[in-house]
């Protein structure tokens, strides 16, 4: 093998380098590359385009945050990290959210970033930044080509760098790598370098090296007792839909061994799954010190959930705490402290366990502890339906939807309101769905990106959003085109609360001495589906929730549409109010007798 890229020019260098960077990426498994406009950037643009005839699935971008965005979402929908290609200079700098969001919700992400020459650094140079730094404190690693250029590398150094990129974005926490590419001038070679370029035989690679698998732990129970009363709490899954059923299959085997109640996180996944006994309506049953009393043990999945009446309950435990988390390392207890923390993943957890000796009488004593939690959140459903079968609220939207929207098919929650609505009033007998919600960081920026993202890996996509966090990524909607390319749907719902509506559920509303929709609210005088028609995309507007359904029916046949509602906020915020005083007091036959009323 040569000691450099074979050419005959420092432009064709550039591009021979950059062929053989994105090749032993794709060789790894990179499948899609999302490409933002630059000049210095211009080597690995051209690159990405002859590697399409490859399989290389290249999506163009105008906006380096909406970009990022975008790959964070194919991201977290499949598990495969994406690329993301900037030039030099402050288009770096716009990465930065998603990398954020990439590093708290452990999706694997490559931020592949053009600069200058270290020869031009510090010296007043135009677009030189100290973008090295930029992205440092949120990747997992970061990497650099060599700071003549990355022309002057070896290839066996520019494959190295490539295979400690793959590998650092999936190890265990899996997350974002940034790799910071000085590229020499020339960058542009002639048209029949680039065509030869794209006929030249790749040259040969070497295979990737696995790292070595972590041994399991040795008392996997660890002071757990699945013959007495406990309770389990599933966070938000973070895996993908094709790892899910096995994680809800070891869940199902746990719940058959010990009679545990299974709280479980909006974003689970868990929700619907057949033969799970689920605790749906916790934040409302919890709510005002009201409700069921504590656990005595509790096994907890993933990452802490939201719902802050349920980590107060987590707290109250008396007993062991053993958190297992699905490759994923970091501390996850939100604080609270746990006896032991597990990354091994649930069905390797359950797999460690010693053979199961639990009686039939030991798990029927458990069921019979965990009753009231599974009649009052029965009774709690049923009122639900009573309270919200008229009007067009949040909330109702949230239960309408969770029935309206066919099994299988996805969905995306805002942060802020939709999200909080859908853990508190999403319809028990909902069918079920991956959800994903981005509460890591719990921002709104980059919302409709990561929806498309989201809908490129699955192929459809519902977005339940509000109108800030809509108007907050306007340029989202420029994805259109890439999605009808694809043959992907994505369907927005958007609650119009002008403003934000989750800052009515502040307790200084009633306090006149200042401008709360000035401070807090900040409603925008856009009209929001004339804004989406001028991007190409068709709206209709949902006056009521019973035509909500003929509306989705009409989205779907578009590649990305806006279904318009507009609700009111500071009724939503009263609704809300009078739903958790009235559903926390409710009670059920066996309360009398039971030590937990």
């Amino acid at each position: 093998m040569p000691a450099t890229p074979v050419a005959s020019s420092r432009a064709e260098a550039n591009l021979a380098a950059a062929l053989l960077l994105l090749r032993q990426l794709q060789r790894f498994g990179m499948r899609r590359l999302v490409l933002c406009p630059g000049s210095r950037s211009a080597p690995l643009a051209l690159a990405a385009g002859l590697l399409e005839a490859e399989g290389l699935d290249l999506i163009t971008a105008l906006d380096e945050r909406s970009a990022a965005f975008l790959a964070l979402g194919c991201g977290r929908a499949d598990g495969v990290p994406a690329a993301v290609v900037t030039t030099s200079g402050s288009a770096v700098a716009n990465l930065l959210p998603a990398v954020v969001e990439a590093d708290h919700g452990a999706v694997p992400l490559l931020l592949l970033t053009a600069d200058r020459p270290q020869r031009l650094k510090g010296r007043g140079a135009n677009q030189t930044v100290n973008q090295e730094a930029f992205l440092a404190p949120c990747c997992r690693w970061f990497g650099s080509a060599a700071a003549t250029g990355m022309h002057a590398m070896p290839a066996h150094a520019l494959q190295q760098l490539a295979q400690q990129a793959w590998q650092k974005a999936l190890a265990a926490p899996q997350g974002p790598v940034h790799l910071n590419l000085p590229v020499e001038e020339p960058l542009h070679p002639p048209a029949h370098a680039i065509q030869q370029a794209l006929a030249a035989p790749a040259p040969e690679l070497p295979p990737l090296v696995s790292a070595p698998a972590d041994a399991l732990l040795a008392d996997a129970l660890n002071g757990l007792d699945p013959q007495a009363p406990g309770a389990v709490i599933a966070g938000a899954w973070r895996g993908t839909a094709a790892q899910l059923p096995a994680f809800a299959d070891a869940l199902q085997r746990w719940q058959q061994r010990s009679g545990w109640p299974v709280f479980a996180d909006a974003l689970s996944g868990l929700r619907g799954w057949p033969g799970l006994e689920l605790v749906h309506g916790y934040d409302l049953l919890l709510a005002d010190g009201h409700g069921l009393s504590s656990a005595p043990q509790l096994l907890r999945l993933g990452s802490m959930p939201a719902s802050r009446r349920l980590q107060q309950w987590i707290a109250s435990c008396p007993g062991r705490q053993l958190l297992i988390t699905e490759q994923d390392p970091r501390p996850q207890d939100a604080g609270i402290g746990v006896s032991q923390q597990f990354s091994c993943g649930l069905a390797q957890w359950l797999a460690a366990l010693p053979p199961e000796h639990a009686s039939n009488e030991t798990v029927a004593v458990n069921r019979s502890w965990a009753a009231p939690f599974v009649q009052r959140d029965r009774l709690l459903q049923q009122q639900l339906n009573n309270s919200l079968a008229a009007g067009c609220s949040e909330p109702a939207l949230a239960r309408q939807l969770s029935r309206l929207l066919p099994a299988g098919v996805p969905l995306m929650l805002a942060s802020s309101s939709p999200v909080r609505d859908w853990e508190s009033f999403a319809a028990a007998d909902g069918l079920q769905r991956l959800v994903f919600g981005f509460r890591g960081a719990s921002g709104i920026d980059g919302t409709l990106s990561l929806a498309a993202g989201l809908a490129i890996s699955s192929g459809r996509l519902v977005l339940l959003c509000g109108d800030l966090a809509l108007l907050h990524d306007a340029n989202g909607w420029l994805w259109h085109q890439q999605l009808a390319r694809r043959g992907v749907r994505l369907t927005v719902v958007l609650i119009d609360n002008a403003g934000g509506g989750i800052f009515e559920q502040l307790p200084i509303r009633a306090d006149q001495a200042f401008d709360f929709d000035r401070l807090f609210a900040m409603p925008q005088a856009v009209d929001l589906s004339a804004l989406a028609g001028g991007y190409g995309i068709p709206a209709r507007p949902v006056a009521a929730l019973n035509h909500l359904a003929s509306a989705l029916q009409w989205a779907e046949g578009q590649p990305m549409a806006l279904l318009h509602l507009r609700t009111d906020r500071q009724a939503d915020a009263g609704l809300r109010q009078v739903l958790r005083r009235t559903m926390a007091g409710l009670r059920c036959d066996s309360d009398a007798e039971h030590p937990f009323s």
